[in-house]
């Protein structure tokens, strides 16, 4: 039998062969195996991206508007104040509360009987740290949206 002489040359191509099997087995872990899913994060995204579109319009319109609303923390919780030129009687809509910590902590309250166009929301439901506010509502004609992070 030969023996093989191993040299430089026979080196490099081992270890370029060796190269191709750790790269290769990278590629059939991404394609192959479900463990690691690559798709999507959801099945409908151009349907999602519409409607993520209309937000966007919803909240420039929010924006657009004269008086807009104002979050303001008072010693005892928050007061959600609501354009004083529109009919108190007509807002309606949604506050949805998230911290994104703590999930659990996740609140919606539905808008109504709006006492001088404000919202009052008690200490006991905020807990202390960073919340994503978004605020969906309509004043009987446009819809608008408000978003505001706040540390409480």
């Amino acid at each position: 039998m030969k023996k093989i002489k191993f040299n430089w040359g026979t080196g490099v191509v081992v270890a370029m062969i060796l190269f191709m099997i750790f790269i290769l087995q990278f590629v059939y872990r991404a394609s192959a195996v479900d463990k690691y899913n690559h798709h999507l994060v959801t099945e409908d995204y151009y349907g999602e991206e519409i409607q993520y579109q209309k937000e966007i319009d919803k909240e420039n319109k929010g924006n657009n508007l004269v008086k807009n609303i104002k979050i303001v923390h008072n010693g005892n919780g928050l007061t959600i104040q609501f354009p004083d030129n529109l009919p108190e009687n007509l807002i309606s809509g949604s506050i949805s509360f998230k911290r994104l910590s703590n999930e659990k902590l996740d609140f919606i309250l539905p808008i109504s009987n709006l006492e001088n166009h404000q919202i009052y929301i008690d200490d006991d439901k905020l807990v202390e740290g960073k919340w994503q506010i978004k605020i969906d509502w309509s004043d009987g004609k446009e819809s608008y949206l408000y978003k505001e992070s706040l540390f409480y």
